[in-house]
């Protein structure tokens, strides 16, 4: 009933009660830009995987030359409180990428696919706001290399606690319908919001996942953040406007 009142106050002119201004992804006042749009300076990565193109920050794969799964670091510090925004495409039907956030450095990571030995020197293990090609998991919060795996799947509000499995507190979404807001083979804005135990991805104005992270044993508060490419094939990534707030 409240919420109904409250509906039909914001509609009459001169109520108190006004909707919320627009997404406005292009506002960065405030943040601090990690990409300078033509280097890799302030970035660790392979040079044989990363390199800038067109304004992006892009990692490829090839037969020839596979990538396996690796990483480019940002070198700008390990944020704790933070919003981060980027602009992700894939190209290539195998492509599977990502962008790790309080993130550690893993010489053997525990779970999900095998890093390139060749690159063990960039391993991460942590968060990932996912993203792939098909669609089947961009959106989700997957936690890279380590036994948990996916936790939250797109659509799904979920909390962990020590010694319980994983647990859904509430549906976002259905994870079709949502998909539906994601473009393939093109730009797509991605939000990633992480305030104390609380992580929310955000593609497209449109919340995919959030996770409630209370497993003292597990959670991490602050790490490196790194952006991933999986895969073999011919697949490519790229990251441009990528852009990075603290928080209290």
């Amino acid at each position: 009933i409240a919420a109904a009142w409250s509906y039909r106050l914001a509609a009459q002119p001169g109520s108190r009660f006004t909707q919320p201004d627009p997404i406005a992804f292009e506002d960065h006042a405030g943040w601090t830009s990690m990409f300078d749009g033509s280097t890799l300076k302030g970035w660790d990565g392979s040079s044989e995987v990363w390199r800038v193109e067109n304004g992006a920050i892009t990692g490829e794969s090839t037969p020839e030359k596979p990538s396996g799964t690796t990483y480019v670091i940002w070198q700008g510090g390990e944020p704790k409180n933070f919003e981060l925004k980027a602009e992700i495409k894939l190209e290539g039907g195998g492509a599977n990428s990502g962008i790790q956030y309080r993130s550690s450095r893993a010489s053997q990571p525990q779970g999900g696919p095998v890093p390139n030995p060749r690159f063990a020197k960039w391993n991460l293990k942590g968060y990932q706001a996912d993203f792939d090609f098909a669609n089947r998991y961009s959106g989700q919060l997957y936690e890279q290399g380590t036994p948990r795996g996916i936790i939250a799947w797109r659509g799904q509000m979920v909390r962990t606690e020590q010694g319980k499995k994983p647990r859904l507190l509430g549906v976002l979404g259905d994870p079709d319908a949502l998909k539906s807001f994601i473009k393939v083979g093109d730009w797509n804005q991605m939000h990633v919001i992480a305030r104390g135990n609380t992580m929310t991805h955000v593609v497209n104005g449109h919340v995919m996942s959030i996770f409630i992270d209370d497993d003292p044993t597990m959670a991490a508060a602050q790490g490196l953040i790194g952006l991933q490419i999986e895969g073999g094939g011919n697949v490519k990534v790229s990251f441009r406007n990528l852009w990075l707030k603290n928080l209290p």
